[in-house]
Formats: C-alpha cells, sequence, structure tokens
C-alpha cells in the first residue's frame, strides 16, 4: 500500500470509496449489488483503443448503409489479422515438432474462418439500391487492395508474386508482402514436418525457392495416402492433415459466401477496383493452398467388407 495521496475530492456521501493501491489511484463501489472496482491505470478503453478504433469509421458519403459497409470490412480486417497472427504461431509448433500445440492453434484459425463466413450474412442485408447509393463514392477503392488478405494468402501456401504490384505505392505493405513471398508457407512447414516423420518428401519440396507458386507432387501426394490410409501408425500427422483441411475448407467456404454475397448486391458488374467482380471470385474458388491434401482423397479405397451378398433375399 502506497502513501500517495488521491488526486481530486469526492462529493461528500458518494457511494464511491477510493483508496492507493500498487501506486494506482483505485475506486470501488457497490452496484447493483456487486462490487465494482477500477483505477486509473490501465482500463478497458486503453486497453482496448476504443477511443480510436471506434473514430475510425469515417464514411465518404451521406448516405446510411455506407456505416454497414465499411465497419463490416474493418471487423475483417480485425478477424485477419488474427489469423494471421494464429498461423504464425501454428508454423512456429510445426518448425518445433509440437504438433499438438500447431492443431490447437489451426483449430482456433478455423474456428475464426467458420465467423467470417457468417458475417457475409450481415452485408447481405444490403440491397443493391442500397449500395448504389454509396458505391460512386468509393471510386477505385477494392478489398483487391488488402494486403492483409493477400499477406495470408502467401502464408497459407498461395504465392502469387504479380499481386503485390497492387500495393507499389504503400512501402511498408510490399515490403510485408514481399518478405512472406519469400519465406516457407504453412503447406511447406507442413511437408517439412511429413520428412522428419519418416515420410518420402523430395528434396525439392523441402528446399525451393519459396516466393515461386507451389507445384503439386505424385510424392506428396503418395506420404499424404500412406498416411489416411493407416491412421493409426501416423495419428499425429494425420490430425494435422485433417486440420490443416478443415482450415482449407472453411476458407473455400468464405471464398463462396464471398462471391454470392457480390453477386447478390452488384450482380455480375465489374468490382470497383477495375476486376471481372463475380466472375473472378468464381475463378478463385479453384485455387488451393494444400493441393495433395484433396487429390489423395479420389485414390483411397474402402475395404471389401462384408458376407456373400449373393445369398440376400430379394425383396
Amino acid at each position: 500500500m502506497s502513501d500517495k495521496k488521491p488526486s481530486g475530492e469526492l462529493p461528500e456521501g458518494s457511494p464511491i470509496t477510493r483508496r492507493i493501491e500498487d501506486g494506482v489511484e483505485t475506486f470501488e463501489a457497490v452496484i447493483q449489488g456487486e462490487t465494482i472496482q477500477w483505477d486509473k491505470g490501465l482500463t478497458y478503453g486503453r486497453h482496448l483503443q476504443t477511443d480510436q478504433l471506434l473514430s475510425s469509421q469515417i464514411p465518404v458519403s451521406d448516405k446510411p448503409d455506407e456505416m454497414l459497409f465499411i465497419i463490416m470490412h474493418q471487423t475483417m480486417e480485425l478477424w485477419i489479422k488474427l489469423m494471421l497472427h494464429e498461423v504464425r504461431e501454428a508454423i512456429a509448433a510445426l518448425r518445433a515438432d509440437e504438433l499438438g500445440r500447431a492443431g490447437k492453434t489451426l483449430d482456433r484459425t478455423a474456428t475464426i474462418m467458420r465467423h467470417m463466413i457468417h458475417s457475409w450474412e450481415v452485408l447481405a442485408t444490403l440491397s443493391p439500391h442500397d449500395f448504389l447509393t454509396f458505391r460512386g463514392f468509393l471510386r477505385k477503392a477494392s478489398g483487391f487492395q488488402s494486403h492483409q488478405y493477400r499477406e495470408l494468402e502467401f502464408l497459407l501456401g498461395l504465392k502469387r508474386p504479380d499481386l503485390i504490384l497492387v500495393h507499389h505505392d504503400n512501402g511498408e505493405a510490399t515490403e510485408q508482402l514481399t518478405q512472406v513471398l519469400q519465406e516457407p508457407s504453412l503447406y511447406d512447414e507442413v511437408l517439412a514436418a511429413l520428412a522428419r516423420g519418416g515420410l518420402d518428401i523430395p528434396a525439392r519440396k523441402l528446399k525451393r525457392d519459396w516466393s515461386e507458386p507451389y507445384e503439386p507432387s505424385d510424392a506428396v501426394e503418395d506420404a499424404w495416402l500412406a498416411i489416411y490410409t493407416n491412421p493409426d501408425q501416423h495419428w499425429e500427422l494425420y490430425t494435422l492433415g485433417e486440420k490443416v483441411t478443415a482450415l482449407e475448407y472453411y476458407f473455400q467456404e468464405w471464398r463462396f459466401k464471398h462471391m454470392k454475397t457480390v453477386s447478390r448486391v452488384i450482380g455480375h458488374k465489374h468490382g470497383t477496383g477495375g476486376s471481372s467482380g463475380v466472375n473472378y471470385l468464381v475463378k478463385a474458388l479453384d485455387l488451393n493452398f494444400f493441393p495433395e491434401l484433396w487429390s489423395m482423397r479420389t485414390r483411397m479405397n474402402a475395404p471389401k467388407e462384408g458376407g456373400d451378398y449373393s445369398q440376400c433375399p430379394v425383396s
């Protein structure tokens, strides 16, 4: 307890009591039967920077529906920021061969993705008329310019270097994207974990130019097939494969909901950034982060089970 004097004076008869705790002016009051405490140190608002956060919605029009559009995309950017953080945590765990910790982080990332899928339903309440009231004010501003989204694609394994061109006038974003482009992706680290786990992963997949797009490999597909054919023998790698697959499954569902929401709101108009709009988003549905995990499934066969079905009675 400090002998520092509290600043200011409380009104006489105030229900608030005041003291100095750990050198910080601290307050307490009984409110609706609950003893509530707060102080002049770290507050909710300071911790979350709510003043800055809530003052960051600045419409460029006087149309009421623009606020929905802004907040929807700002929350998407916050969730993408968290996903970038979580994927990096998963990569660090994989490098340390802590597959359980990596799996937990991947589960969280997939849950974030599921939440983002449902958020499109909020934007879908924007009718074509609602959007057109302020679309002209957006000029060429477009989600195509989201450097965080592009970074997430790179980090997961979809390396498309030419897309950095969009950010040429943003030195910090260009530098960050270039750095991530030149580093191993999540999938590269997963394959390295498979190799350390005794699977036959080609050397050219373990040491390569990370900035180049990943090319599927028959040998990598064979490795995943071996894992999925004998999951008990490769349990940790099998569960890792399922968690990674789930992440892409939900990512693709997010892309699909994005495409359908855009179709609902603007039809087949071109995007504000000049892309073909819905047609561009449809093409994105064919892009994979972890290709062999999907192609391997076609090669899996069910063992022949059961008795002599020729003796079954005919109904």
